[in-house]
């Protein structure tokens, strides 16, 4: 009998249609050789072309299932996505403060498709609750601007929203630069108030990125649960997401999901 690989646990929502979500984050913790294990926040219901329904699992349900896993089988990371309400995000921050692991947070507050998946008010939660409990934070820009007021127009100012991240508590910040109209490539700002690393990819012609933040923060999550530091998780996630996206594809009438098992079939 071998050993178990890294156990990684997603806490998040389900996306009905494969892409995002915690399906995203069981297929790219398969694809990187890692036990992915799962706590479902929501159930929505949704396609290639938007969010059509949200319905939130009761704090008890969150909290049984995350008990469940890391009391019997335990984790060596945790990712967490989706949240919906601050009821949820406070109890998954109380979760996770007993949880001597790496965490993952990935601040969703919108869809791809621009559906809010984040109260209001629960945006004061993830700032005093959460993101303190993060090794890294992984917002976009909008997610940047939700979060801190920051509006990042320029490279330059990925700096400034890093620091303001920052500000509230994670370890490390990925300001994550893709939706920057500028340059050929997407770049990313990794640093933790000392160390920078502004991570560079090309940028893909390719419509079809549904599912990449949570795609990007379960590699990371993955690589932390493996024992590598956060510079080298976040190199290797940014690596696999690149081709992910490269190998994005239609699906249904809207945007596509990224292609999670590109390494096994190119």
């Amino acid at each position: 009998m071998s050993d178990a690989p890294p156990l990684v646990l997603t806490v998040a929502g389900s996306d009905s249609g494969g892409g995002a979500g915690v399906q995203a984050d069981l297929k790219t913790m398969l694809a990187l050789g890692v036990h992915g294990m799962s706590v479902v926040t929501a159930v929505t219901a949704q396609n290639s072309r938007g969010v059509q329904g949200v319905w939130e699992l009761p704090v008890d349900a969150v909290r049984a299932q995350y008990r469940s896993v890391v009391d019997d089988i335990g984790v060596q990371a945790v990712k967490t996505g989706m949240l919906a309400s601050a009821e949820l995000v406070e109890t998954v921050a109380a979760l996770l403060a007993d949880t001597p692991a790496p965490v993952v947070v990935d601040p969703v507050g919108v869809s791809k498709h621009g559906d809010p998946l984040l109260a209001g008010s629960a945006l004061a939660s993830v700032r005093t609750k959460l993101l303190p409990r993060a090794t890294v934070a992984t917002p976009n820009l909008d997610e940047v601007t939700q979060l801190t007021g920051v509006r990042v127009v320029h490279e330059a100012d990925l700096r400034i929203a890093a620091e303001a991240v920052l500000s509230y508590g994670p370890e490390w910040a990925l300001i994550k630069g893709g939706h920057l109209p500028t340059g050929r490539d997407a770049v990313d700002l990794l640093t933790d108030g000392t160390e920078e690393h502004w991570l560079r990819a090309p940028r893909l012609d390719n419509r079809h990125t549904h599912g990449t933040g949570c795609t990007l923060a379960s590699a990371i999550a993955a690589g932390l649960a493996r024992g590598l530091a956060v510079p080298e998780a976040v190199r290797r996630a940014k690596e696999y997401v690149t081709g992910a996206i490269g190998a994005g594809f239609a699906l249904g009438a809207g945007i596509g999901p990224v292609d999670h098992g590109w390494r096994f079939r190119h």
